[in-house]
């Protein structure tokens, strides 16, 4: 694992304040870029191919708001090549040599549709392998990436939620601006995610719609996108630990095909600032049963 360590040095970084204006965090998890290069000769698609699965640019609209109070999670290696926001043993068997160990799950929606832990094809649906993994590949992965970033990921909202008795994860994506379906109807330009209202209090997210749609954006709930298994994970409404997926549609802050920041960029990541300083305004006893214990 050494080669690993090396190519993708650090796999994640966070971006504390030295104060916090609010317990809210802002994490990118998709937006990785550092490809390993055995990876690439793995591939039987090329690096632009690959970099469709990415959220473009993601962690540099959040980027500053660390400097705003708020701590920022970015993840450095790609999505198509460990999937942090699954469960961290997604895996499809057909992928690997090898018998996968007992607990992997392996009949997932994620797996069927070739978007487990280790995906085996890239967001338009190619697939990425010349030949099968070796199970013991797929499990190095996850230990070198996908574990330490949750531990990471875990001590942070543990920090916030001892100190503040509440925490608010914004998990923060992009999305393609048209769907693989001919079917599906225009994609807004924000699509919040909840689990359907299970992921965090009701007033999280009607504040990002409220202060979204000010801003000009047409604003979207659960479809397509409800939110992945950080959103699930992670929130627990009756706890005080809340999580929303926010999803950007990427024609607004970036050109798609050539992959380049847009003429918006600037506003956009102006924007998600104005969204930050709402969220931080929210009245924090209403958010969880620890309140009172924080003082």
């Amino acid at each position: 694992m050494t080669q690993l360590d090396g190519e993708v040095s650090p796999p994640f970084e966070i971006a504390e304040p030295a104060e916090w204006r609010a317990p809210i965090i802002f994490n990118s998890p998709h937006s990785g870029s550092v490809y390993p290069q055995d990876f690439l000769t793995s591939s039987r698609i090329d690096l632009a191919a690959l970099r469709r699965s990415e959220d473009s640019f993601m962690d540099e609209l959040i980027g500053d708001l660390s400097r705003r109070g708020f701590p920022v999670v970015r993840v450095n290696f790609p999505r198509s090549y460990v999937d942090v926001n699954r469960e961290p043993y997604e895996l499809d068997p057909r992928m690997f040599t090898g018998r996968l160990p007992s607990f992997a799950n392996t009949r997932s929606m994620r797996v069927a549709g070739g978007l487990g832990t280790i995906p085996r094809v890239v967001g338009d649906g190619h697939e990425i392998y010349r030949e099968r993994l070796s199970v013991d590949d797929a499990l190095a992965r996850i230990e070198a990436l996908y574990k330490p970033y949750h531990r990471a990921l875990r001590r942070l909202i543990n920090k916030a939620h001892q100190r503040f008795g509440t925490v608010i994860v914004v998990d923060c994506h992009s999305m393609p601006s048209i769907g693989v379906s001919r079917d599906e109807p225009r994609r807004p330009d924000v699509v919040i995610g909840d689990r359907y209202g299970t992921s965090c209090a009701p007033l999280i997210p009607d504040m990002v719609e409220e202060t979204m749609r000010a801003l000009g954006y047409s604003v979207g709930r659960n479809k397509p996108y409800a939110g992945g298994f950080i959103t699930e994970h992670y929130g627990n409404p009756a706890s005080g630990l809340h999580t929303v997926q926010l999803e950007l549609n990427r024609a607004i802050y970036m050109d798609e095909r050539r992959r380049e920041r847009g003429p918006k960029f600037a506003q956009v990541a102006a924007d998600f600032a104005t969204l930050a300083d709402a969220l931080a305004a929210a009245p924090l006893g209403d958010l969880g049963p620890f309140q009172a214990a924080a003082e």
